[in-house]
């Protein structure tokens, strides 16, 4: 299933291309709404697009490959506390940014006054995706997880196991041996489906980015994007780094987190004379995948990283660690949840 992450982000990148362009050129009046005309620059707005696209590119990079770079570091090592802190930071930053930045834009989005008071005024639907989306998370992240253990028994051969029980081997090192090899797979589930629900928010928060003429829209949110990208790349990071992998499978996973941001905007730019921003088809579309992104990123934040970590032995061993990592986890949080005040 490793292997075919790659392919699954292309897929989903291809698809969400192509179902953009056909429901963006949909002819439908644009709601008109009140907005200030000395905000609106084409050109001014495509020059911080452009800068937009490389600036976060370079964090992007920065943010994700930092945890890999330093493992050579003794302090940043996961086995240190100080990995347990930054990761618990960047863990409040994404859960930040499901609650605070995108929940909020799909309720704005679904309760927009351009759109029909029957069925959408009627429904809490942003409540509603933002729950199913958790449910099919923790639905693919179980099975993953069995998917995973299933293979991994069926590799051990039986007569490896034999021959090391003749060798002297102990009941208590097949346990440990077993227990370090479920933490594994976790750790490797972990980083996929959070690369996942990455890209879909990325791609989402892009496009709309691109496709506005906005300047100061586009101004607050590049910055906030940058800082943004950079924490969650450090939380993405870590979870890569424990998972284990190879540098091949590193390098994809570091390559379409940096990429699929960028993707959107440059998308979305292309997209810019088909997109109505207040249509009631661009509002429904963009509301209903930003409500199914922030049910990934809460149930991501929530279960795969905080509480995987809080309820494991490290932290359970110490309360000191854990009220640094819960101090860790607060800035995160504020930090990010002050960025709403301009985004």
């Amino acid at each position: 299933m490793a292997s075919a992450l790659p392919q699954l982000i292309l897929i989903f990148l291809i698809i969400i291309s192509i179902f953009s362009s056909q429901v963006f050129s949909i002819s439908m009046s644009e709601c008109q709404v009140e907005s200030s005309i000395s905000c609106i620059d084409k050109n001014q707005a495509l020059s911080l697009k452009i800068i937009a696209i490389f600036s976060i590119l370079v964090t992007s990079v920065i943010g994700v490959t930092l945890p890999l770079l330093t493992r050579s570091i003794p302090a940043f090592s996961p086995e240190r506390n100080l990995f347990v802190i930054v990761k618990a930071f960047a863990a409040g930053i994404i859960l930040a940014t499901g609650f605070m930045h995108v929940l909020p834009d799909s309720f704005d989005m679904l309760s927009s006054s351009c759109l029909a008071e029957n069925p959408w005024h009627n429904f809490p639907f942003t409540g509603l995706v933002a729950m199913l989306s958790a449910v099919v998370t923790l639905m693919i992240d179980s099975m993953a997880t069995s998917f995973y253990s299933a293979k991994s028994s069926a590799d051990t051969k039986p007569e490896d196991q034999f021959a090391s029980r003749e060798m002297g081997t102990t009941a208590g090192h097949f346990h440990g041996h077993h227990h370090e090899n479920s933490q594994l797979i976790r750790y490797r589930v972990i980083a996929m489906v959070l690369e996942l629900g990455i890209v879909v928010h990325s791609v989402v928060i892009g496009i709309s980015l691109g496709a506005s003429n906005n300047t100061c829209t586009i101004k607050p949110l590049v910055a906030a994007l940058c800082f943004h990208q950079m924490f969650e790349g450090i939380g993405l990071g870590g979870s890569i780094l424990q998972a284990e992998y190879k540098t091949v499978k590193k390098t994809v996973m570091v390559f379409f987190f940096s990429v699929t941001n960028p993707f959107g905007i440059a998308l979305g730019i292309a997209l810019s004379k088909m997109y109505k921003e207040n249509s009631p088809a661009s509002l429904i579309t963009v509301g209903l995948l930003n409500a199914s992104s922030a049910g990934l990123l809460i149930y991501m934040a929530l279960v795969d990283l905080l509480a995987a970590d809080f309820m494991g032995p490290k932290l359970q061993g110490s309360i000191r660690l854990q009220i640094k990592a819960f101090t860790a986890v607060l800035l995160g949080a504020g930090a990010m949840s002050l960025l709403a005040k301009w985004t």
